[in-house]
């Protein structure tokens, strides 16, 4: 046994390079998956802290008019009234060089829940007893050592980055809070009606982290999605160098069978010596895989924060569930890479001779099973998204239209050839275009991963481009006025409004009630008549006089979503409360937001939900709004609260940027994938190809001509594949626009092509052609004659 186990493993030592190959194509593959994994476990981790931390998140929250605070005498009444509510006081505070997050709670109130997960009972009492006690993130324990008498910092590793937790009376002194509260927190039954108790209160529904992971789960699909396609990329180069091993060991394991070794012991240890294999390259990959998250996190999570309002720390923890899932997918991969060179040796007889070249013969009846099986895929595919609009049947017509298109390939690659020789004219030019569609066989598993990698990158890049595009004309749109500016409280609102009278061209208030809309939460905005909106809000669908109708308090007007959701179309009625229903006069597109919006009069929205409409923002009309801004800063209001249109739309563009670098970045790392295939496979074949390449050499074709050759026929083979790619690529586009963004978000992108990023795509697909081919091409061009002249001497 141990003999035989020596032998077949000194084949690794015979050829370094396959096994190089071997280890680098699934630690590449395994180390993409992986850090898509660390990255969607670390993200929902967040997730469960966020609907735990506090016990905050799962509990109805009172504020006061217009979302503003509470003051404490409101509070103290609700409690002698039996309400069982307790006040929070958070914001931002400035500690040495950190901004952190403060949060004020009064523990004898709270739920036990209500302290963050890892706290005890007798920190929450001396939370009560010590005033100068504050529980803090790791990351801001220094920073708030710093704030003004604060005595004793505690590290609590569960709260999330930059939070600071203290006693109310701590929090209202540091933030000078005075008499108010931020909100108060539902934590039982309602004894009765708020307007009764309090009136003017607005009772606002929870929020979860629960919430959180349903909005961002079509990010984190697309994610995974990408990760397994890196990792199937990475799997042709297993494959193929699993393949050429097993094939130039049948000789070896001929002779030790002929020796006595049964065929299952054999067969047992080339299979753990590739689980073995398997083993060493998945951890190695985890590890990498742990690097380039922890580099991609905190563009992940800026998306994230941006898009969705999560919270998502920049740092990664090592979870092993992830670790072991990749290790897992290592082993599973490698092992199905092996099964058909496994099965092949299994069904070889015992006196048969080894034929080092049947792994590249696969016959036009192969060909024609495979594109069979190819179109097969790609016609479930199309099934799936012409029943079904949901996400999966979204991604399940892309996994069959992709993985179809690849093994469609190597019979559409056979045709082309096969055309080009029949129009070639000479017998150098009939032997390349020969010896090109032979060597496309034995390449096919890395133009396969070359073509979906190519794919990938037009897909991706084309849908980012579309929405760069219609987003930076929507935002052009949508932020019409030049400054925004936001009160503190209800009366700062109502004074600030009256004080821009005269000063502004237009005032335009920011204001929306909650709502249930089409059986989901959204809101409801109340607008103003003014030209602003007429000219500038981007209405997809309308009736005539839609503006006109919306201010006569006559119609409604929906989002996208909404109405993709509901089914909804102009003219038919949406019902925006149990007895409240008007006709949709327009649908607007709202990018952005994965909830359900519609937007009615202000006037009206105030008559039918008083007391629950909430907002103390405007948009102000000006034609000076560097002068307007100043004097509203001498009017009193903060410049935090004072924002221009240009720096909205750069903070917009910023997050759009940083949501799709990610994916950007694992375009590229495919694309890199797929280069190494090409050279792994050019290399595994390089040796192989001196028994073609000697009888034309000593037919006259020089070894440099024959490099020259090599090159231009890899470049060739690159080409093709990357012509075959992009009508995959627009398809792959089409369906993240048209499919997967919708039953994603409920919006629809329009579709825009962009050749100039295709000629970037080509020249880089090309070039890694050529450097993969480059190194084969040197050996060739440098091989000395008395090696292709001892070919014809060796038996073959």
């Amino acid at each position: 046994m141990r003999a035989a186990l020596l032998t077949l493993l000194s084949h690794w030592r015979r050829h370094p390079g396959q096994l190089a190959a071997l280890l680098l194509g699934l630690v590449m593959a395994t180390a993409l998956f992986s850090a898509v994994q660390a990255i969607n476990a670390e993200a929902r981790a967040s997730y469960a802290s966020a609907s735990a931390r506090l016990g905050a998140g799962a509990l109805p929250s009172i504020s006061g008019p217009g979302g503003g605070p509470v003051p404490v005498e409101t509070y103290a009444a609700l409690r002698r009234a039996g309400w069982p509510v307790t006040p929070v006081i958070e914001g931002a505070l400035q500690a040495g060089d950190e901004r952190v997050r403060l949060l004020g709670i009064e523990p004898l109130t709270a739920p036990g829940d209500m302290l963050p997960a890892g706290a005890t009972e007798s920190d929450g009492l001396d939370l009560i007893s010590g005033a100068s006690l504050v529980l803090a993130a790791p990351d801001v324990a220094d920073a708030a050592r710093s704030l003004s008498g604060i005595d004793e910092v505690r590290e609590l590793g569960s709260l999330p980055p930059g939070e600071i937790v203290a006693d109310i009376s701590v929090a209202a002194r540091l933030l000078d809070a005075g008499t108010s509260v931020s909100r108060l927190l539902l934590t039982g039954p309602a004894p009765g009606p708020l307007g009764e108790a309090a009136p003017g209160l607005i009772l606002s529904r929870p929020t979860t982290g629960d919430d959180l992971a349903r909005l961002t789960d079509s990010f984190h699909l697309n994610l995974t999605a990408f990760g397994l396609l890196a990792f199937a990329v990475g799997l042709f180069i297993v494959h193929g160098t699993l393949s050429l091993a097993f094939e130039q060991r049948r000789a070896m394991l001929r002779t030790l069978r002929a020796l006595g070794l049964p065929l299952r012991t054999a067969l047992t240890l080339m299979l753990a010596e590739t689980l073995a294999l398997a083993l060493v390259a998945g951890a190695s990959g985890v590890a990498a895989g742990y690097l380039v998250a922890g580099v991609l996190l905190p563009d992940v999570a800026a998306t994230l924060g941006g898009l969705y309002g999560a919270e998502v720390p920049g740092t990664l923890a090592f979870r092993p569930g992830w670790a072991l899932g990749g290790l897992a997918l290592a082993g599973l991969g490698t092992s199905l890479a092996a099964a058909s060179g496994l099965a092949g040796l299994a069904r070889m007889p015992l006196l048969q001779g080894a034929v080092p070249r049947a792994w590249v013969r696969g016959g036009t009846g192969a060909l024609a099973v495979q594109a069979a099986a190819g179109g097969l895929l790609m016609l479930c595919g199309f099934v799936a998204v012409q029943w079904g609009q949901s996400l999966m049947a979204g991604f399940v017509f892309l996994g069959g239209l992709l993985l179809g298109a690849a093994l469609i390939l190597p019979a559409a690659l056979a045709l082309i050839l096969a055309g080009a020789r029949r129009l070639a004219r000479g017998p150098v030019a009939e032997w390349f275009w020969a010896d090109t569609g032979l060597q496309a066989r034995g390449l096919s598993l890395a133009m396969m991963a070359l073509l979906l990698a190519v794919a990938a990158n037009v897909g991706v890049s084309t849908m980012v481009g579309s929405f760069r595009q219609t987003f930076t004309g929507w935002l052009d749109q949508r932020l019409a006025a030049e400054l925004y500016v936001e009160a503190e409280t209800g009366a700062e609102a109502t004074r600030l409004a009256a004080w821009l009278e005269g000063r502004a061209d237009a005032v335009l208030p920011i204001r929306s009630a909650e709502a249930v809309l089409g059986g989901a939460p959204g809101a409801i905005s109340g607008v103003v008549d003014d030209p602003t909106y007429r000219e500038n809000w981007p209405l997809l669908a309308d009736t005539p006089g839609a503006w006109d109708r919306l201010a006569a308090g006559e119609a409604a007007l929906v989002n996208e979503q909404l109405a993709r959701r509901t089914g909804l179309s102009v003219g038919d009625p949406v019902a925006l409360g149990s007895d409240w229903s008007l006709p949709i006069a327009g649908i607007y597109s709202d990018y952005g937001n994965p909830s359900g919006e519609a937007m009615v009069s202000l006037a009206l929205l105030e008559a039918r939900r008083p007391g629950a409409v909430t907002g103390l923002r405007f948009g102000v009309r000006t034609a000076e709004p560097e002068a307007l801004a100043a004097a509203l800063r001498e009017f009193g209001l903060p410049p935090s609260r004072i924002t221009r249109q240009e720096e909205i739309k750069a903070a917009s563009l910023r997050i759009f940027e940083r949501t799709f670098a990610v994916t950007g970045a694992l375009g590229v790392l495919t694309l890199g994938v797929a280069g190494f295939a090409i050279l792994t496979g050019l290399l595994t074949l390089a040796t192989m190809r001196l028994p073609q390449l000697a009888p034309v050499w000593a037919l006259g074709l020089g070894r440099r001509r024959l490099a020259i050759l090599e090159l231009l026929r890899a470049a060739l083979l690159a080409g093709i594949t990357f012509v075959l790619a992009l009508p995959l690529g627009l398809a792959l586009a089409w369906a993240l626009l048209a499919v997967v963004n919708v039953a994603a978000f409920g919006w629809r992108l329009p579709m825009d092509i962009f050749p100039g990023q295709w000629l970037w795509l080509l020249a880089s697909t090309l070039a890694a052609a050529l450097i993969a081919a480059a190194i084969p091409a040197r050996k060739l061009w440098t091989a000395p004659p008395a090696r292709l002249l001892a070919t014809f001497s060796a038996e073959r």
